[in-house]
């Protein structure tokens, strides 16, 4: 069983910053990929960003430019750097960490219990 804990999130004036952390333990074979998610009131989740064990990343392109996601493969920690925000960018966040068993080719997700990001106009 892998636990995932997210922090950092908070209460931010429109061009703040913040930065989100995410750290994985527990039972963990090989993780993959590591993620941030967002879900704003009556919306669906959405992808923010994603980065793979070999440090390739991905971005959603309402955040590219603005948010760098950065890993720390040691501490099996993601984190989340993200600046010039705006109101659009409230919301709540969830980690997100793939581990995968190359043996048996099964991949398996676990998220984080979410952390509130607030951005005040």
């Amino acid at each position: 069983q892998v636990h995932v804990v997210e922090s950092g999130g908070g209460l931010v004036q429109t061009g703040g910053s913040l930065r989100l952390s995410c750290a994985a333990s527990g039972s963990i074979f090989s993780i993959n990929t590591m993620g941030w998610h967002r879900q704003a009131p009556g919306k669906q989740r959405e992808l923010v960003a994603i980065t793979t064990s070999d440090g390739s990343t991905t971005y959603a392109d309402s955040v590219k430019g603005r948010f760098t996601i950065s890993r720390d493969n040691a501490k099996n920690t993601v984190y989340l750097q993200m600046n010039s925000l705006k109101s659009e960018d409230t919301a709540v966040y969830y980690c997100n960490v793939q581990e995968k068993n190359y043996v048996l080719n099964v991949a398996y997700n676990y998220w984080g219990q979410g952390t509130q990001v607030t951005v005040s106009s």
